[in-house]
């Protein structure tokens, strides 16, 4: 098999050299626009935050998607459907094990929000609660903000009704409780009146930046090198041509 000449194996290089770089410096862009997003996403929650509380039925009802109620500050009056209630499973505190209490609130229309009311010890692993966990019968006033459904939670094994799920899922939950569900969106309890030891409310999801920057820089610094490396083989490739010139015209003298 015939070896390529110099010329073609630097131009190979080169094609190869440009094809690395111009992938790394578009993936690098790329890692920009989802830090962009991700920076966007956080000024809207932000914006949703520093609003004043509003009526949770009067601000789904008036918005055109569930995106536009992310981290929305609402509250709500009603009374706790507790024989609907699902256990969230899997949610830790502080590091200690446990789980998270989706309860129904029923509102005076007749529909209801779901709230997820908090953490309970992992021992706390069947719903209705009982004890300092158990959902209040009285009407209640709760305050929170509103989170979008993850909408791919499963009822876990067997069929019937889902009494512990890993993921909120309201439209799932929707199919097995008496009241409409508001659609979309559930509430993560911040406080509430009367107040309980249990559940612990819990904390709201962090706002970052992510990795986006770092990978961004990162892949940058890729494109860089495929270019100083490909500048380091073709001066090796010209030297090796330059040195062997010489030898090459000694023979034809000969």
């Amino acid at each position: 098999m015939v070896a390529p000449s110099r010329g073609v194996r630097s131009i190979l290089l080169l094609l190869l050299s440009l094809l690395v770089a111009a992938t790394c410096v578009r993936l690098g862009f790329w890692q920009l626009d989802r830090l962009s997003q991700r920076r966007a996403f956080n000024e809207q929650v932000q914006l949703g935050m520093d609003a004043p509380a509003a009526p949770v039925a009067q601000l789904v009802d008036g918005a055109a998607h569930p995106d536009e109620l992310t981290f929305r500050r609402v509250e709500a009056a009603g009374t706790y459907d507790a024989n609907h209630e699902v256990i969230l499973y899997g949610r830790t505190l502080d590091g200690r094990p446990g789980n998270h209490v989706l309860t129904p609130l029923v509102l005076e229309d007749g529909r209801a929000i779901l709230v997820d009311r908090g953490w309970v010890p992992s021992e706390v692993d069947a719903a209705p609660v009982r004890g300092d966990a158990e959902a209040p019968r009285q009407v209640v006033t709760v305050r929170g903000v509103l989170l979008r459904s993850d909408g791919d939670a499963s009822a876990g094994p067997g069929e019937g009704l889902a009494t512990t799920v890993r993921e909120v899922d309201v439209a799932l939950l929707d199919r097995q409780i008496p009241a409409d569900l508001l659609p979309g969106v559930y509430l993560l309890l911040r406080d509430q009146e009367p107040t309980a030891p249990l559940p612990v409310p819990a904390a709201l999801p962090e706002l970052t930046e992510g990795p986006h920057l770092g990978y961004a820089l990162q892949w940058f610094g890729f494109a860089l090198v495929a270019v100083i490396g490909y500048g380091l083989l073709a001066r090796r490739e010209r030297r090796g041509a330059t040195e062997s010139t010489p030898a090459a015209s000694h023979e034809e003298e000969e």
